[in-house]
């Protein structure tokens, strides 16, 4: 189990129509070129993470997502950026490895052709981009998925 709070921004999206490619591949860009990562406060780490939450249904349907980091408190979210505290029973991970988005699609493909057999709770998913995520062919990043 792993619960933790995230300070960062936020839009909900849907995998429909490849509107997430879109809508993330923005929400990507306004962390980076905004620096949201300098207006964090009390985070604890440089980890940057893409949480997937509040969930209409399943991978089919709306849900949020939230690009930022790990923080140790809520107390202080600055204007314009969203505060959440991420609660799972219980994880499966997994890692994709690889250039960087594609490894991610394609292990992100991979958990949704088992989404019948692998019960997930569709609480919270999140994916964790450390110092191995900007490796180009060698990169990695992990993905945790929220089960019952």
């Amino acid at each position: 189990m792993e619960n933790f709070k995230i300070i960062g921004i936020s839009i909900e999206t849907t995998n429909q129509n490849n509107q997430a490619a879109a809508d993330l591949s923005q929400l990507w860009g306004k962390f980076y070129n905004d620096q949201v990562f300098n207006r964090i406060p009390n985070k604890e780490s440089e980890d940057v993470y893409a949480v997937y939450t509040e969930y209409e249904s399943d991978y089919t349907g709306k849900y949020t997502t939230i690009i930022g980091q790990r923080v140790n408190s809520l107390d202080n979210i600055p204007d314009g950026l969203v505060g959440k505290e991420i609660k799972n029973e219980k994880l499966l991970k997994y890692t994709a490895k690889g250039e960087m988005p594609q490894a991610v699609v394609e292990t992100w493909q991979e958990i949704w052709s088992e989404d019948a057999e692998l019960n997930r709770a569709y609480v919270a998913d999140f994916e964790v981009y450390g110092a191995k995520a900007q490796q180009g062919a060698d990169s990695e990043v992990e993905i945790f998925i929220g089960v019952g």
